[in-house]
């Protein structure tokens, strides 16, 4: 997930989208690196958050910048702050 944390602000995470067939909420993919804590070797690990998307303006592909929010809903705490890319 690799948010950023620091005393007062929000968490955030860059991910892509890889679902929007719901109303106003898409699913992010989020995709990070972290060391097997006795062999060493790097693992790679997959989160996958619902975010919400107010003007249902993210399409499956595009690369997003999703912030930590209230909890709107049973699984989503997270909101679209902004669309890095479009998908091709």
């Amino acid at each position: 997930m690799s948010p950023t944390t620091q005393s007062g602000t929000k968490r955030t995470a860059v991910g892509t989208v890889i679902s929007d067939k719901m109303d106003k909420t898409v699913v992010v993919e989020i995709h990070r690196l972290t060391r097997h804590p006795l062999y060493g070797k790097v693992l790679r690990r997959t989160t996958k958050l619902k975010a919400h998307d107010e003007p249902n303006e993210c399409r499956t592909g595009d690369r997003v910048e999703i912030t930590e929010c209230r909890p709107l809903s049973k699984s989503k705490q997270w909101r679209v702050s902004e669309v890095i890319a479009r998908a091709k």
